[in-house]
């Protein structure tokens, strides 16, 4: 296994251990980086210089025994919406040219400050609003969709050009392409990571998240990130714990939510039978299952479009009055389609997430934990539109996407997806696990041992690199 392959967590005992420093690991990384980037278009921006000074900071750190923690000299991309002070913050759009952020985001701070080294900021579809990011291509294979809109994170994650990457989540943008590019991908808590600096897209959805190779990676990343920040109005104290998972694999007494509806429907049958044979590894680990009723399932696509299309809009609103043609077509479009939306519609979507919450708590007062597919389909070709299910209806790409994974942001609930297998034609499958707000630790704990009982999911690595 070459060094730019190594999880977070062996990277760190490396480092820690001084088996390889982090300029060692660093040079492995930015290596990987001059070697497949041309291919994937993980980066819009890649700071080698930066990259290389800071390593060598930390190895002197760590050689006079100054080691911060679990994070210090690993290498991470950091999703163009995350502002980092003195580089640019383009959101892959035109519209931000010539930007430049006058301080760190609350996010690129904490890693800063607990010794991470910054490769450069990964693309995303324009001002996260879409689901496919189409500069970058899917580390498993270049033909097909990366997912979005933290596509260029989750890619970055399974190429090998960067040891973990931060993403945003407003309907899915890290669980999507973390699925589709066979990596782990983690939407906290609403509030309990700061989201000061990040370009929003729609602020009472948005959340920040880690995309990494395994689930303990995250467990790692969430630790560094969690905390009360004034400066976000969501903000909320984080719990107690570090969020590290326990290192067995039983799981007697948890209770696992299987849906009966909504997460199962116009699901490919290959997605199907992989998350199946998931949930049933984790009966054999111990965990009860529970068939579940998702409540309010036929409000979701309608609460979701209905409090992001408004709140997108009034963000962009004199961006879009002034200079519209900035915009890309399909971004521009939604953000016209916003203005059209009145004052009572978006206060009935409110009014419906409200009661949604309310269902959620309820719902998950039975049950520990839900198990489901994260995406309903592998990576689609590059430039399909629309997908067509076998009861004749036909979906858009991006509805067909975020379908599955926007319960977890109307309702705020934690949302891990990890890998599970692969189709047919050897793209990788996810499973997504939701929990309690603020139940990261049991979220975590069950994918960590779901990863633990089947080392061969581990071992799922793009083949690009």
């Amino acid at each position: 296994m070459e060094l730019a392959d190594l999880t977070l967590a062996e990277a760190s005992e490396a480092i820690r251990e001084r088996r390889h420093s982090p300029v060692e690991l660093v040079e492995a990384v930015l290596d990987r980086v001059e070697r497949v980037e041309p291919r994937l278009h993980a980066y819009a921006a890649v700071t080698a210089d930066r990259a290389r000074r800071a390593a060598g900071e930390a190895e002197r750190e760590v050689a006079a025994g100054r080691y911060r923690g679990p994070l210090h000299g690993v290498p991470m991309g950091l999703k163009d919406l995350i502002d980092v002070g003195g580089m640019a913050t383009t959101a892959g759009s035109k519209a931000r040219a010539g930007h430049r952020a006058g301080s760190d985001s609350a996010v690129a701070g904490r890693l800063s400050a607990a010794g991470a080294v910054l490769i450069g900021k990964t693309h995303t579809h324009e001002f996260a609003y879409g689901l496919t990011t189409p500069q970058t291509h899917n580390a498993w294979d270049q033909e097909r969709v990366a997912g979005g809109s933290s596509g260029g994170s989750a890619v970055a994650v399974a190429a090998g050009t960067a040891t973990f990457a931060l993403g945003t989540d407003t309907g899915g943008s890290i669980r999507v392409p973390a699925s589709l590019n066979g990596v782990v991908g983690l939407k906290p808590t609403y509030g309990l990571v700061s989201r000061h600096g990040v370009t929003s897209l729609s602020w009472s959805l948005d959340h920040v998240g880690p995309i990494t190779r395994t689930v303990e990676d995250a467990s790692l990343v969430l630790a560094e990130l969690t905390g009360y920040d004034p400066r976000d109005p969501a903000s909320v104290p984080a719990p107690g714990g570090d969020h590290r998972p326990p290192s067995g694999t039983d799981l007697s007494g948890l209770r696992v939510g299987v849906p009966g509806n909504y997460y199962f429907e116009r699901v490919d049958p290959e997605v199907e039978a992989a998350v199946r044979g998931a949930i049933a590894r984790l009966a054999e680990l111990g965990a009860d299952l529970v068939e579940v009723e998702i409540p309010m399932a036929e409000y979701v696509r309608a609460v979701q479009w209905g409090l992001m299309v408004p709140e997108a809009t009034a963000y962009h609103e004199r961006g879009l009055r002034s200079a519209p043609e900035l915009y890309a077509d399909d971004v521009r479009a939604l953000l016209e389609a916003g203005e059209l939306m009145s004052a009572g519609d978006y206060l009935r979507a409110q009014r419906a997430r409200t009661l949604m919450r309310e269902a959620w708590a309820g719902l998950l007062d039975g049950v520990d934990v839900i198990a489901a597919p994260t995406v309903p389909m592998t990576a689609v070709p590059a430039g399909q539109s629309t997908v067509t299910w076998d009861d004749g209806t036909v979906e858009s790409v991006s509805d067909a996407y975020v379908r599955l994974s926007a319960p977890a942001d109307i309702t705020g609930v934690p949302a891990l997806t990890l890998p599970v297998g692969q189709d047919s034609a050897g793209l990788p499958i996810g499973m997504q696990v939701l929990g309690r707000p603020f139940g990261e630790d049991v979220v975590l704990r069950t994918g960590h041992a779901y990863e633990r009982s089947r080392p061969a999911a581990r071992g799922l690595t793009a083949t690009t690199a």
